[in-house]
């Protein structure tokens, strides 16, 4: 059992010693173990002492999907007493040039695949170093040579890009081999993470998450679950990106701690592959979203897998629908779990508990040391059974949103999180999500934010007005639909708008649809009346 005292440098120090020739990371056949793990991150972290220059608390940039690099970076960057900046690998331009400026990083670690969109946003960064790793780097020399290719000159994956000053992943590790070390004493106090997350203003703002947050959140979920899971002997698919918090705390960081062998899937939009990787891997845990689990549902061979070695499924990221987890439990025989949290609570706050006979819609109980109330707009307690902001307390509540206090203030008050979602708790303490608060809009467990995607789109010369929201699908749970008033007499169609969207927003952030209104409905004193679109959505299907 861990220590709430120690940080993410004892996590994995302890690891490498309890666990030294287990497999850590699997990822498309090749595996580490965990000290191969450890002597890789040693080597990262010698290397941004030695030839970076980088001291504790600097902030380092990682834009990477799930391969064998992203858990050696994480940890490098953490034994060197680093502060990690994650970078969604499939946003653009604008997007990552704001986030790695707002952060301070001065370096970052990117595939090469997603670099292109990162050179044309770095002349607005402090990024002092770019070091370029690719899908083969880390595999087999003769497999990661031909896997490269491929993705290079066949599939043409891997768009033009230049940086000024970047070296290659392989070197790094090979340099930092080579160099000294001075250890470096991490507190449980000291900043760990700044995790982007969305605003109502359509600014990501940093979510400061210490390393007393991120062990205080691992030592709860694990107290939850460690007595059905076995140390050393669970293998975790994990399809869910690992900048994602979820991912990170739940797959990467308790596992790490649990000795258990994390299968990494860089692109869990192939769902055959998937599968394939599902039954050689023999896998006893699995984490996902509720749009993942539905494409598994709408897969035969998943469907007439042998799921009798699985112990735990967990849902997180997203509301899990019921209908999704019903036919899961039909079809695996086993019930899904479902979690709640925020990047604000690192992330867990309720787990649903695990010998529930079935699926009830709830988001589970609050997890150890960890408080939940229901609250009016007054800040006052409401009764059971009564809708009102869901407020949290706890060890994993974030430090704040960095340097932006005013916003901090917003929602840190009054000795809780005020977390903008719409809930009630029951008789039986059971929390039930209603409806969120805010606008945002969750696209396959991602969160868009309106006003981005409108600030965005109004930047097209012809539109006057536009108003986002979101629109039920069963695909992704949720796509964005914009409401557009032109400009008079202006030509615009629904593809201009959209084409224009993909040029400048990752997809996900991109409107599915378009609707050209002649006016939005507005208060008196101009507010659009999201509300009141919304209405209008639902009255066209009715």
């Amino acid at each position: 059992m861990n220590d709430r005292s120690e940080t993410l440098q004892d996590l994995i120090i302890r690891a490498e010693q309890t666990f030294p020739d287990k497999k850590a990371f699997t990822c498309l056949g090749a595996s580490i173990t965990f000290s191969e793990l450890y002597i890789d991150a040693r080597d990262f972290a010698h290397y941004c002492q030695s030839k970076l220059n980088l001291v504790k608390g600097d902030r380092l940039a990682i834009m990477l999907p799930n391969i064998l690099q992203y858990p050696i970076v994480v940890f490098g960057a953490v034994l060197a007493g680093l502060t990690i900046v994650n970078i969604n690998p499939l946003d653009k331009a604008p997007s990552i040039a704001h986030e790695l400026k707002d952060s301070g990083a001065r370096v970052i670690v990117v595939l090469e695949n997603f670099a292109h969109e990162l050179s044309l946003a770095l002349s607005e960064t402090q990024i002092e170093k770019v070091i370029v790793t690719s899908i083969g780097g880390q595999l087999p020399a003769i497999q990661g040579f031909f896997v490269d290719q491929y993705l290079r000159h066949i599939a043409h994956q891997v768009p033009d890009y230049y940086f000024p000053h970047s070296i290659g992943f392989q070197e790094v590790l090979q340099l930092g081999h080579k160099s000294s070390f001075t250890a470096v004493k991490v507190l449980p106090e000291d900043l760990a993470f700044i995790q982007y997350t969305g605003g109502t203003t359509g600014i990501a703002k940093g979510v400061m998450l210490s390393h007393s947050n991120l062990m205080s959140n691992l030592f709860q979920v694990r107290s939850w679950i460690e007595n059905d899971l076995q140390e050393g002997q669970e293998v975790i698919i994990t399809a869910l990106p690992l900048y994602h918090i979820f991912s990170l705390l739940v797959n990467c960081f308790l596992f790490v701690d649990m000795g258990g062998e994390n299968v990494l899937i860089p692109n869990p939009r192939d769902i055959a592959d998937l599968v394939k990787v599902m039954k050689k891997s023999h896998y006893t845990c699995f984490s996902g979203v509720n749009t993942l689990f539905n494409a598994l549902l709408h897969h035969q061979p998943f469907c007439e897998m042998d799921h009798s070695r699985v112990k735990l499924t967990i849902g997180g990221g997203m509301a899990v629908q019921k209908a999704v987890a019903d036919e899961w439990q039909k079809v695996t025989g086993h019930v899904l779990i479902q979690g709640y949290g925020l990047t604000e609570t690192s992330p867990v706050v309720t787990i649903t508990p695990f010998d529930a006979p079935r699926f009830s819609g709830s988001i589970g109980l609050p997890i150890l040391d960890t408080k939940i109330t229901i609250k009016d707009p007054q800040g006052d307690d409401l009764p059971l059974n009564t809708i009102g902001e869901l407020c949290v307390q706890g060890p994993q509540v974030m430090q704040g949103y960095y340097q932006r206090p005013h916003e901090t203030d917003a929602v840190l008050y009054e000795g809780w999180l005020h977390t903008g979602d719409a809930a009630y708790i029951d008789e039986a303490g059971f929390c039930y999500i209603v409806d969120r608060l805010k606008d945002m809009i969750i696209v396959s467990g991602f969160n868009v934010y309106p006003a981005e995607v409108e600030n965005m789109l109004k930047i097209i010369p012809k539109i006057n007005e536009v108003a986002v929201i979101g629109i039920p699908d069963l695909d992704h749970g949720e796509v964005v639909k914009a409401f557009v008033v032109k400009e008079k007499n202006a030509v615009l169609t629904s593809k201009e708008v959209i084409d224009f969207a993909h040029k400048n927003l990752a997809a996900y952030k991109c409107p599915h649809e378009v609707e050209f209104v002649e006016a939005l409905p507005k208060s008196t004193v101009g507010k659009i009346l999201k509300k009141e679109l919304r209405a209008i959505q639902r009255n066209a299907f009715s």
